[in-house]
């Protein structure tokens, strides 16, 4: 048939669960694609990185739980393309190895769309590894096999070689093959491989869900089910899998599998979760605030003219640093305006944004509220200085007026740059409910007093209380107040007030 080049159609691997093993390309091609088509196993943290506006659709099958039938799906790429859209189908694993896209990729070719396969990470290669299995090793495996577990239920006989698979001394990793185990493991032993050999049952490879479990090929079977292993899981089978004892880091990380709602807004709650991430726990990203900025409305009001007026500037967060050198660029400006004035910052955090922008703070104070910074003010400056020094402070709206209030009792004035707001988060509390009722989540954590009382309007604290043994971290003393006012507990709370501290005393009081 001539190809018809209306549009492309990218079959990309989205990797084995894990989001961040998705390879550089599909990145890259998910950010330009009009429409995203993605599956059950396809993790949903990679749609983020669709560009903003793009159509996504879910078409995910989970054993016999099929949101479209594969006719169904085949079309829908192949309509969608003829639409003159540039569309990803986003499948778990790799496209090509047990995905179904060989029959995707070939309906594609019928219709005359023009199509390219971007591989991916298969589950097959990256769950072993992440269970301390390497599939080969010069001292028992010299290769492996991989079968699918589920075969095509409209063929007359199987299609593998059980006889020589038992007989081949590979390492044998079966896809999709827990509810066939019983049958699995009844064909490699009557073809003679023994029921000693050793087995791994490894679910949700790669993820802070994983779980793995060393067994013996005669006791799959019945493990499988007496520990509840149910798909997604790999069943391999050879004498690797005896290194799992000693090669299992992935699941002995400090805080794996717990359960940790991040509450900062959508663009901070990266970097939290990032840290928790690499630490093995499961995060649940809750953006219970949303930071908006005010515009500019050319006045002094929404930014002095004459900022060589200020003899001191004093930043209390990282957003205020931000939404201040944007509007200053707005205008045409830069750092350099700031010249002759002192800068104070309230954490380390907010410094090292002031530092991206060239300049470093002068005053940093011991703690990182308020109170210690107008403390390291009056500290650094005689009375008679302060006396005469007009002091500005970029702030947000909703800010706490202790640190104006201190500085103006002892300074000549203190002007107060409204700069954005904090608005209530895009989080949909359904999830996280069930996540609750289900005992899946361990600790939820608070960056700001702004985010304790969204988290509470959306999840009331009766409901908080019935899950025993959940925790409550907090950044600092101000925003552990507010959780206390509505009689909550904080549990955790770091001496110094950043995030990484935050991080580090979470690892401390929730590691096993």
């Amino acid at each position: 048939m001539e190809r018809t080049i209306l549009s492309k159609v990218y079959l990309i691997g989205a990797g084995p669960g894990d989001p961040g093993l998705i390879t550089l390309k599909g990145k890259e091609l998910l950010a330009r694609a009009d429409v995203v088509i993605y599956d059950h196993l396809a993790a949903e943290d990679l749609l983020r990185f669709a560009r903003p506006g793009a159509e996504l659709v879910y078409v995910g099958k989970s054993g016999a739980d099929h949101t479209l039938p594969q006719e169904q799906i085949n079309a829908l790429v192949i309509d969608k393309a003829k639409s003159g859209k540039t569309v990803v189908r986003l499948k778990g694993g790799d496209p090509y190895v047990f995905g179904r896209g060989g029959e995707e990729a070939e309906e594609l070719a019928a219709a005359g769309i023009d199509f390219e396969v971007v591989p991916g990470v298969s589950s097959g290669a990256a769950a072993p590894a992440c269970a301390g299995i390497p599939l080969t090793h010069r001292s028992c495996a010299s290769s492996v096999i991989f079968a699918t577990g589920h075969e095509n239920p409209d063929k007359e006989q199987s299609a593998h070689n059980w006889e020589a698979m038992a007989k081949s001394g590979s390492t044998l990793v079966f896809y999709m093959g827990v509810k066939n185990l019983p049958e699995i493991v009844r064909r490699l032993i009557d073809n003679g491989l023994s029921e000693d050999t050793p087995a791994a049952l490894i679910q949700w490879g790669t993820t802070p869900k994983q779980r793995s479990l060393l067994t013996t090929l005669g006791r799959a079977a019945t493990d499988a089910v007496e520990k509840d292993f149910a798909p997604p899981s790999i069943f391999l089978v050879g004498k690797v899998a005896l290194l799992r004892e000693r090669l299992n880091t992935f699941e002995k990380r400090p805080l794996f599998g717990k359960g940790i709602v991040v509450t900062r807004s959508r663009e901070q709650a990266s970097d939290t979760a990032a840290r928790l991430a690499e630490l093995g726990a499961r995060v649940l990203v809750f953006p219970t605030i949303a930071v908006a900025p005010f515009p500019d409305d050319g006045t002094s009001r929404s930014m002095p003219e004459r900022l060589s007026d200020y003899g001191l500037i004093v930043f209390t967060s990282v957003n205020g640093v931000r939404f201040f050198f944007a509007r200053l660029a707005a205008r045409g400006r830069d750092a350099r305006a700031l010249a002759g004035a002192d800068i104070a910052c309230i954490g380390p955090g907010t410094a090292s944004a002031l530092q991206s922008f060239g300049l470093k703070a002068d005053l940093l104070p011991e703690k990182f509220v308020a109170e210690s910074v107008a403390e390291a003010v009056f500290r650094h400056y005689p009375q008679q200085v302060l006396a005469e020094q007009r002091v500005l402070l970029p702030r947000a709206k909703q800010a706490r007026d202790a640190l104006p209030r201190l500085l103006a009792s002892r300074c000549k004035a203190v002007d107060i740059l409204e700069l954005y707001e904090t608005k209530p988060g895009t989080a949909h509390k359904d999830s996280l409910l069930e996540e609750l009722e289900a005992g899946r989540i361990d600790c939820v954590t608070f960056a700001s007093s702004s985010t304790v009382k969204n988290f509470l309007d959306l999840i009331p604290a009766e409901v908080l209380r019935r899950r025993p043994g959940l925790k409550f971290a907090c950044i600092g003393p101000i925003t552990a107040a507010t959780l206390e006012e509505a009689g909550l507990v904080c549990h955790i709370q770091p001496e110094e007030h950043t995030i990484p501290a935050l991080v580090k005393a979470l690892r401390e009081n929730l590691a096993d």
